[in-house]
């Protein structure tokens, strides 16, 4: 079995080495993490590159920008039957390789609890799935998802089933498309354990608009847009 973790990075030389550290860690030989990167304009390549190991895979997202669609390149770069979401400025918890492919054994996904942290990893919140009430079920996550990218891991048949991605990556972000296509089409499974030091600092990634995102017609139009893009997924 093989584990393929899938990094979206940019501009993140301030975390991407510690991040990265902590993932190789807990892979074996033969695993491999795909970093795709959004054409940064700091040593985020540089950094990559003077760690020097075999399981590294670096890649250009050479299609639109984004953070979804740097994932969605990661994930076509692949070639593991798990795959790890990752982002670039977190620290995986010791044993979570471990911990998610126990569930994987009768889970088609899982999804980790987390901590909150700043930017010098110092624990705003013990629980992310306390602070923000979080449940299984696809009702739940499709109305008002609370799960987190960086914390999934899933089988090959999930990301067979989600790519393509939609192609508005405004209205259908890659970890809230991930979710609901596996809450609809596969059985998903949480983890309590908070397994992610989930970072937050001033430059983490988030998406514009015209319409805020915290505006009602935005989220109307979100969940309009993933359900119509979701049911053509139903086998016919």
């Amino acid at each position: 079995m093989k584990i393929s973790v899938c990094m979206a990075s940019y501009n993140g030389e301030m975390y991407i080495r510690e991040q990265i550290e902590s993932i190789l860690k807990q892979l074996k030989d033969n695993d491999e993490l795909i970093i795709s990167d959004d054409n940064s304009s700091d040593k985020t390549r540089a950094i990559v590159e003077d760690i020097k190991d075999h399981r590294i895979k670096f890649v250009l997202n050479k299609g639109e920008k984004g953070y979804t669609r740097n994932f969605e390149n990661a994930l076509k770069e692949s070639s593991g039957d798990i795959i790890f979401l990752t982002d670039q400025d977190d620290v995986w918890v010791d044993n979570k390789v471990v911990i998610m492919l126990k569930h994987l054994e009768n889970s088609d996904m899982v999804v980790s609890n987390a901590k909150i942290v700043d930017a010098q990893l110092k624990v705003i919140h013990d629980s992310h799935f306390f602070l923000h009430n979080v449940k299984k079920g696809f009702w739940n996550n499709f109305l008002k998802t609370r799960y987190i990218g960086a914390c999934m891991a899933f089988k090959r048949n999930v990301l067979s089933r989600a790519l393509p991605f939609p192609k508005n990556q405004k209205y259908c972000a890659h970890d809230y498309w991930l979710t609901i296509v596996s809450e609809a089409y596969f059985k998903v499974s949480i983890e309590d354990t908070p397994l992610l030091l989930y970072r937050r600092h001033d430059k983490n990634a988030s998406t514009g608009g015209e319409i805020s995102q915290n505006s009602f017609l935005f989220k109307v139009l979100v969940r309009v847009y993933c359900l119509f893009n979701l049911l053509k997924l139903i086998p016919r």
